[in-house]
């Protein structure tokens, strides 16, 4: 329904500073609902569209209007059909109409209200998408019925995905993770030469002595001598099911970022039914994401029994797991392994996605069952991730949102 329109609104004068006529704002506003409406006769807004806004308004009824899947209110009078060449004039007219955010929802829309994923195997198609962490993980569910032709031109789509996001991601996370690093390696005994004078300062403070002017240093603190040694270990264990695409995606490129800290160990396992371990991999990150395989079952207990097996320094080791936790394994035995593995002193971190997405739908019985073993399950933001990283390596408590 349209908001009523006033008689000032209508009177076509102009003020002194020059501002729009009240007629021309009410014709912007009657534009916008047409466009939102879609021109049925009972739209009410008596509105004819020419020109870029008759193009416009065409793009938007090709993709919700008639023939469209999953509609809603009134039908439109156009459609993509199953032709690659009009859904590429397509996907070239709503880059040309709308900014970037907006066509990367319209192509998630497109994929999944018309069923357009198979055309997505042809490298045309490919080549005029807008590239963003939804359609890498739509290609990568297409992975195994890609055919050779495509292969190339998707590793190429998924590769500028990965190295934005690494553009984006990798700098504040080593920044965040090495001073997590260096204070969780400090030692209240340093030799002379390993004494962290500011801290040590700070520390001692209150030992301040005004008539010598002087600081007496009860507490030294200083960092650990084998800065360069592996001081943590990380294991990432992902899951690997449809819906938790997006997680995929940001934990494989985060993955290869703390890789690429050499006083991180990390091992990247990926898991379904089944269990695969992508840590010789992870030097790519895109080598890393086509050897996923999206969908499946999910078998979180055989996954964690595997990560179970690969620590050796439990005190020093982060097990991370991105789930959403429906198990379709034996869930008594994965409360029993996150409690042995927490008893062993481990820090066990689960995140019901990765994603800059809303709130995840996930398994609340089992989050519930992880939080009284004080393993709290939450989502995170890629930008939130190092935070939760650093706080597990220091042993402090997690930056868990505030979702009240």
């Amino acid at each position: 329904m349209i908001a009523p329109v006033n008689a000032s609104e209508v009177s076509g004068a102009t003020d002194a500073s020059g501002a729009p006529r009240a007629t021309d704002a009410t014709s912007e506003r009657l534009r916008r609902w047409r466009l939102v409406l879609g021109g049925d006769d009972a739209d009410g807004t008596g509105c004819a569209l020419a020109g870029q806004d008759a193009a416009m308004d065409g793009a938007l009824s090709a993709l919700y209007g008639k023939g469209s899947k999953a509609q809603s209110g009134r039908d439109r009078s156009a459609g993509l059909g199953a032709s690659a060449p009009s859904v590429a004039r397509w996907l070239g007219d709503i880059r040309t109409y709308f900014p970037s955010s907006v066509v990367q929802v319209m192509q998630r829309d497109a994929i999944d209200r018309l069923g357009l994923s198979t055309l997505l195997l042809e490298p045309e198609m490919l080549e005029a998408v807008e590239a963003d962490v939804h359609l890498v993980g739509t290609l990568l569910s297409l992975n195994k019925a890609m055919p050779e032709t495509t292969k190339e031109t998707a590793r190429a789509v998924v590769r500028k995905v990965v190295e934005d996001l690494e553009k984006r991601l990798a700098t504040r996370t080593r920044a965040t993770l090495t001073g997590a690093l260096d204070r969780s390696a400090r030692i209240s005994r340093p030799r002379h030469h390993d004494i962290d004078w500011n801290r040590t300062i700070a520390a001692n403070l209150k030992h301040y002595l005004p008539e010598y002017r002087t600081i007496v240093p009860e507490r030294l603190i200083g960092y650990g001598r084998a800065s360069q040694s592996v001081k943590k270990e990380v294991i990432l264990c992902i899951d690997q099911s449809g819906s938790m695409a997006a997680s995929v995606v940001y934990a494989s490129v985060f993955g290869a970022v703390l890789a690429s800290m050499r006083s991180i160990s990390t091992r990247l396992v990926v898991f379904d039914t089944a269990v695969v371990d992508l840590t010789d991999q992870l030097d790519d990150a895109v080598d890393v994401l086509f050897g996923t395989q999206l969908g499946g079952g999910t078998d979180i207990n055989r996954a964690l029994a595997y990560c179970q097996s690969q620590i050796t320094r439990p005190a020093d080791t982060v097990v991370v797991l991105i789930s959403d936790l429906y198990e379709g394994g034996i869930r008594n035995e994965m409360l029993k392994r996150v409690a042995a593995m927490k008893a062993s002193g481990v820090q066990f971190v689960t995140l019901l996605a990765l994603s800059d997405e809303g709130a995840p739908a996930y398994d609340r019985e089992h989050a519930a069952a992880l939080a009284a073993l004080d393993a709290p399950a939450f989502a995170c933001t890629p930008d939130l991730f190092p935070d939760v990283m650093a706080a597990a390596i220091e042993n402090r408590p997690l930056p868990i949102p505030d979702t009240r």
